[in-house]
């Protein structure tokens, strides 16, 4: 069995190739060539934690890959990371366990930023006046790292809980060639933004329809658990263009649920990511469409990012 921890994985790791493999994953689900298992979540609510257990197998790839990712969202107080993981590779032959890639949810991260990225490739405004991250985690830093290629944009707004964390998210962001500024609340992000992306865990609404502008695209990737929600309802009720990296699961636990469960939203809408890619075109019509990607994570992308690294 091949052991490898963060930093082996992080040397073998190559943005281009993962991106080629999650797209790839993303098509082979919505053509129903992976097979998947239903997601596990745990919640932790005294601790501010939760913990999902993922698996999925590509056809035609070697492994069958199984994901444990955590969640606690007041470690960084304590000196920790929020996020930790692992992922695990058997063979699809024989059954042998592969390798074990303790990669402390690093992979989980960028497979979500690759796909904030195709997301953003297939949505983004022609012109990005400005950025607005709600959120200064990891996962938001990720996002950051990935949009430089979807976008030359490279103003950019950020809203934290944490007003610290704002702060430093902007020293990050210059680092990367950003001219970064913290925002007073989600409303004064949106304010100013028409490419806006929430990377936070909240279980309640951080934005509001009538906060949005005429031709901002949205990526929304906190709600990737029963009773998470970033985003007032009847902005998926309203946008022109919905896309979900999986149409089941969205309809049943991400942002675009609580819209499909009220009413306001009729699934047939949903454009599945995977679709999307396969056909190679964007989906935004005009300058003033509000699109709308509600990314919760599929076992696929796991599968993908892991193969990325292994062969």
């Amino acid at each position: 069995m091949l052991l490898l921890d963060r930093e082996a994985i992080a040397a073998r790791f190559d943005a281009d190739r993962a991106l080629a493999a999650v797209e790839a994953g993303f098509i082979a689900y919505s053509r129903g060539q992976v097979q998947t298992a239903p997601v596990q979540n745990f919640r932790f609510a005294e601790a501010n934690g939760d913990c999902c257990v993922k698996s999925a197998h590509i056809a035609g790839e070697e492994a069958l890959v199984v994901k444990v990712s955590t969640g606690f969202y007041d470690n960084p107080s304590r000196g920790l990371s929020s996020n930790d993981g692992l992922m695990l590779a058997l063979s699809a032959r024989d059954g042998r366990v592969l390798a074990l890639l303790q990669d402390q949810g690093w992979l989980t991260t960028m497979r979500t930023a690759l796909a904030g990225r195709l997301a953003a490739r297939l949505l983004a405004p022609s012109r990005v006046a400005r950025i607005g991250m709600l959120g200064a985690g990891e996962q938001a830093r990720a996002q950051l790292e990935q949009l430089r290629a979807a976008t030359d944009c490279r103003e950019l707004s950020v809203w934290s809980r944490q007003a610290a964390q704002a702060v430093a998210f902007c020293d990050f962001a210059a680092t990367l060639g950003f001219r970064a500024r913290p925002a007073a609340d989600p409303r004064a992000a949106a304010a100013e933004s028409n490419l806006i992306i929430a990377a936070t865990p909240s279980r309640e609404p951080l934005l509001r329809r009538g906060w949005i502008r005429p031709g901002t695209h949205i990526t929304a990737l906190g709600a990737d658990g029963p009773g998470k929600q970033e985003l007032d309802p009847a902005i998926a009720a309203e946008a022109d263009v919905v896309l979900a990296d999986s149409r089941e699961q969205c309809a049943a636990f991400g942002e675009l649920s609580h819209a499909v469960k009220a009413g306001l939203l009729d699934p047939a809408r949903i454009v599945e990511l995977g679709d999307a890619l396969a056909r190679r075109a964007r989906l935004r019509r005009s300058d003033n469409d509000i699109t709308l990607a509600d990314l919760t994570g599929v076992a696929a992308q796991d599968a993908a990012i892991a193969a990325s690294v292994l062969g």
